[in-house]
């Protein structure tokens, strides 16, 4: 494969606050031949997420950080274009945590064949891919959703937010989204089905915001942003009721841990539980979960909004739009046909 030529997004730099362009570098590097028991896959579509600025960090996450001056990675759909493992074969459709490149060879331990008949390859990066099972183990695992509950989405016009409100609705639970837009907030109670939204870049008290809200206080609160909206809702929340944290974006790009006000005292008076997972807490059930979640989109009870980005050369500033709130729905880079 020394014929191939292999673009790659690489991290320059460490970023301190907000990542920008220049913490990203774009080189070429030949693709070596393949060996025995590999493939090599080409990119389609790879995944930019906000979880992956703590790995842009020199500090241990849930995952090892990204090496400056190494090839970044993220989670990827793509095709086999070469196979010397027996169970792989020319063309077939993939999924994988891979490089940001053009060419990735695997051994393929890790790769997971995808049906394009049930969805487009993209959606495996979304709404059939880790997004959507955040939102469904939030659920299935942790919140326990009954119907005619209160539940409050953070974040809810990203990847996460819009399946978890969603699968929300489809237990028979009121949802009350927030996002940074009125567009956005159009588009969850127009078209997802959201009971009420809340524009948090405009409103100026989100406690009462959401007291206007949730009449019946919250039962339910899935959290993708932490700071100052989560310590409003906590003020808010129901006896037995469950906080799910899925993400902290407002936090990812500290240099110092946020001192915001504490409510945690709420999580004693009111019995409640409070969570943190990642989606690997549960991957032995991936497969029943993909399996629910193509049944929903099939009988149009799960719908799903991608922002695709074309060119692996654009992964960086996709990547820094997600800290802009310029992304909408799922954040996803188109490398190849």
């Amino acid at each position: 494969m020394k014929s191939l030529k292999n673009r790659q997004i690489r991290l320059a730099n460490r970023p301190e606050g907000k990542p920008k362009a220049s913490d990203f570098e774009l080189v070429e590097a030949d693709v070596p031949e393949l060996k025995d028991g590999e493939i090599l896959i080409q990119t389609l579509y790879l995944s930019v997420d906000p979880g992956m600025r703590n790995m842009m960090k020199d500090q241990k996450s849930y995952t090892a950080p990204f090496g400056l001056h190494e090839v970044l990675t993220g989670r990827s759909v793509g095709k086999v274009i070469e196979s010397k493992n027996k169970n792989f074969a020319k063309g077939d459709a993939v999924f994988e945590r891979l490089g940001w490149q053009d060419y990735s060879i695997s051994n393929g331990q890790a790769t997971k064949k995808i049906d394009l008949e049930i969805a487009p390859a993209s959606a495996y990066l979304g709404v059939l891919g880790v997004p959507g099972l955040v939102a469904y183990f939030g659920y299935s695992e942790i919140a326990l959703p009954k119907k005619g509950e209160t539940v409050v989405v953070s974040g809810a016009s990203g990847a996460v937010g819009m399946n978890a409100g969603q699968i929300a609705k489809i237990h028979g639970c009121r949802v009350v989204g927030i996002a940074g837009s009125d567009e956005k907030n159009r588009y969850l109670t127009e078209e997802l089905g959201f009971d009420e939204a809340i524009n948090y870049k405009t409103t100026k008290d989100m406690k009462a915001a959401l007291e206007k809200a949730c009449p019946d206080g919250i039962d339910i609160y899935f959290d993708n942003v932490g700071g100052e909206i989560t310590d409003a809702a906590l003020q808010l929340i129901n006896y037995h009721a469950r906080v799910v944290i899925s993400g902290q974006t407002s936090q990812y790009n500290e240099e110092k841990p946020d001192e915001g006000p504490r409510f945690l005292n709420q999580l004693v008076t009111k019995s409640a539980m409070i969570k943190g997972f990642v989606v690997y807490d549960y991957e032995d059930k991936n497969d029943e979960a993909i399996e629910q979640m193509a049944k929903w989109i099939r009988d149009g009870q799960l719908k799903y909004k991608e922002n695709v980005v074309d060119g692996l050369e654009n992964a960086p500033q996709a990547f820094i739009d997600l800290f802009e709130s310029k992304s909408f729905g799922k954040q996803v880079v188109k490398v190849s046909e």
